[in-house]
């Protein structure tokens, strides 16, 4: 069973998901695929991002709980927008997608072990792949790249949306 931090860390997530899955849905067809800057993504690529963001973060979680080490490999972020074609995806269907996958990833992150939550690291690549990095030569968690998932996808939701969520 999860501790009460972890459970409220969990619950508020949930909630982010639940509160921005809403609060895209008031964004129209039509301006989810405009840019959201001159030479940047539009909504739907940035909601595409995050859709690979939680697919690839998806395995790391799971197999940090099976090895002693937080090593993973990087995806080439720009290059999976632009093969997944993103823009073209209905925006309904991309914001499902994305509410979905990251419900499951907080039920993922609700049920680790403490134990291999809490175990620290100090074999990762975490200098290399997480949102904020870490020293190749600071031990680490996975509760902390948990973590720095969430506030990865909060930093690129308010991309979207103007402000914080």
């Amino acid at each position: 069973m999860a501790s009460s931090e972890t459970q409220a860390f969990v619950n508020k997530f949930r909630t982010t998901v639940e509160t921005a899955a809403r609060r895209l849905e008031q964004i129209s067809e039509e301006d989810s695929s405009v840019p959201l800057r001159e030479g940047k993504w539009s909504a739907k690529q940035v909601l595409g991002h995050l859709i690979d963001s939680a697919a690839n973060n998806h395995l790391r979680f799971v197999r940090a709980q099976l090895t002693p080490d937080l090593v993973f490999e990087g995806y080439e972020q720009d290059k999976w927008v632009i093969v997944q074609q993103y823009e073209s995806e209905p925006w309904g269907q991309l914001i499902s997608l994305w509410k979905h996958y990251n419900l499951h990833l907080s039920h993922l992150m609700a049920r680790a072990p403490e134990s291999a939550r809490l175990l620290l690291r100090t074999k990762h690549n975490l200098d290399r792949i997480a949102f904020q990095t870490v020293s190749a030569t600071e031990p680490v968690t996975l509760d902390y790249f948990m973590r720095d998932y969430v506030e990865h996808l909060r930093h690129h939701l308010k991309q979207i949306l103007g402000e914080s969520i």
